[in-house]
């Protein structure tokens, strides 16, 4: 499968609170609100050679607490399962951003 065409992924502050806000109101208390990777690590999953973008896989930790895998994709849209493949992110809870951010 191919790269979909690119786009526009940014949108506004308020539309980014709302998108949050609204998960946080369905979420059950104890869900995780999302996670944090440091720069260096994106980073080197991003310049490998070929990659053109990142993808994200929702998974489960054998405790049952959230995960967050990230892998590079090649120009056809194939995972870089050869590569560099991230998870262990800081979760939020407890590593949440300024409360008076998307974390509100």
């Amino acid at each position: 499968m191919a790269l979909p065409p690119p786009r526009d992924h940014t949108i506004t502050l308020a539309d980014a609170v709302a998108l949050t806000r609204r998960f946080r109101e369905t979420a059950s208390p104890k869900t995780e609100r999302g996670g944090m990777f440091h720069r260096a690590p994106v980073d080197e999953l991003l310049k490998q050679a070929g990659c053109a973008g990142l993808r994200f896989y929702q998974g489960r930790n054998a405790d049952g607490s959230s995960a967050v895998v990230l892998v590079g994709v090649d120009e056809k849209g194939n995972d870089m399962t050869g590569g560099i493949i991230l998870e262990r992110q800081y979760p939020c809870p407890p590593f949440c951003g300024d409360p008076d951010g998307l974390n509100a």
